[in-house]
């Protein structure tokens, strides 16, 4: 039986949201990002900085079409990358009314969010009191850090001494629906910092918060790191998603990266995880390992978590180029009838103001036993491809593009 390999590049967005004035980065407007095509002519013009030099190099994925894809979505070019499509191609657009993690991968998976998420948009102090309250009393502390918007990595250097001397949680959000929660994996713990964060859960997920994060780190003051033990309390799709329809008729899914945490192990066999240079060597194996007829669904969180909120043009293209390098290997390695779909959730345009993620469509280029333009599609609509080149019945609003 035929398999299916859904990749996510966290991010990977290609401008042109119809409804991009309704999503905004401080004060300005999501209208006119661009992850792709800012990046590449970032690169083109000389502007990517730390000794990278010379425009974007994506040759496997742009001949499956992801230059064609920028410019259909977005009309804008992607300079560097291949606008000639070799394989499958097209650019899928979002309905739900958010552009986070969650929203993105169910709609993928065909379920497309039926609520608005709730945020905590006061900057400083972030949340109220009573669920301040609740994580004091669930954690045994006497108070919380943080309790504002930020940067995980610049909160943690901010607030990580204090941490060790208090052993209070240092909690933050950002703009998206998020509760996280930093601690030091010794004088804390790391099984501690889990259980504080899954008690914690399920109050956030009734206010309609989309995760809680745990976010373990180590070292001492001035050189504190941020682990790869991160792990996301989701909350649970409201319908079955692609990873349930696969399973339910018998099916293997293997989910690679965050991809259980988002959708709370639901319709998920196995999990493995680690830096997206570990996936890589997952997704790799899968290849050859994955069984018949089974889903492998991947998430590679680094172009998002590491460079887009960073805005690190520079560290964002060079991440693409090492993801098209490692692709082209494994790409060479499929079976005949082997589909592999590579998109995004969202955007997280790294030339834009702010830190927050930018509301665009993304690419749908893919590998395998089929060819052409795709055109505009529907998130959704990738979901039902996906099960119908698995013969699986696809339960949710999209229609297969096959």
């Amino acid at each position: 039986m035929a398999r299916a390999f859904l990749v996510v590049l966290d991010s990977m967005g290609c401008g042109g949201a119809p409804d991009a004035d309704q999503f905004f980065n401080g004060d300005r407007p999501d209208t006119g990002a661009n992850t792709l095509a800012h990046i590449a002519a970032a690169c083109a013009e000389g502007r990517a900085e730390d000794g990278r030099s010379g425009p974007l190099s994506m040759p496997h994925l742009g001949r499956l079409g992801l230059g064609a894809a920028v410019r259909l979505a977005s009309g804008e070019a992607a300079p560097g990358i291949d606008p000639e499509a070799r394989g499958l191609w097209g650019a899928a657009t979002e309905v739900s009314r958010g552009k986070d993690t969650p929203s993105g991968h169910w709609e993928l998976a065909g379920v497309p969010v039926p609520w608005d998420w709730t945020y905590f948009p006061d900057e400083q102090p972030a949340f109220p009191d009573d669920l301040v309250e609740e994580v004091k009393r669930i954690a045994g502390v006497g108070g919380i850090l943080g309790n504002r918007h930020a940067p995980g990595t610049a909160i943690i250097e901010a607030e990580g001494e204090r941490h060790q001397e208090t052993g209070w949680p240092i909690c933050y959000t950002s703009a998206d629906s998020v509760f996280q929660i930093a601690a030091h994996e010794e004088s804390f713990g790391l099984d501690r910092l889990y259980d504080l964060c899954e008690t914690l859960a399920p109050t956030l997920h009734k206010m309609r918060v989309g995760r809680v994060i745990a976010r373990p780190f180590v070292g001492e003051a001035g050189d504190y790191t941020r682990t790869p033990n991160r792990h996301d309390y989701a909350i649970a799709p409201p319908a079955p998603t692609l990873c349930d329809w696969v399973q339910g008729a018998g099916r293997s899914v293997q989910a690679v990266g965050k991809i259980g945490d988002i959708f709370s192990m639901r319709g998920i066999d196995e999990v493995r995880k680690g830096p997206d240079e570990v996936l890589m060597g997952h997704l790799s194996d899968l290849v050859d390992e994955a069984p018949e007829g089974g889903l492998v669904f991947a998430n590679f969180v680094e172009f998002d978590s590491v460079y887009g909120h960073r805005r690190d043009i520079s560290g964002y293209a060079r991440h693409l180029e090492w993801f098209d390098r490692c692709i082209g290997p494994i790409l060479a390695r499929l079976r005949g009838d082997d589909l592999m779909v590579f998109t995004a959730d969202h955007g997280n345009d790294p030339s834009w103001t702010g830190t927050d993620h930018t509301r665009e469509r993304v690419p749908v280029v893919a590998a395998g036993p089929y060819r052409g333009q795709i055109g505009q599609c529907a998130f959704a609509d990738v979901a039902a491809s996906v099960a119908a080149h698995l013969g699986v019945t696809a339960e949710g609003p999209g229609r297969s593009f096959l």
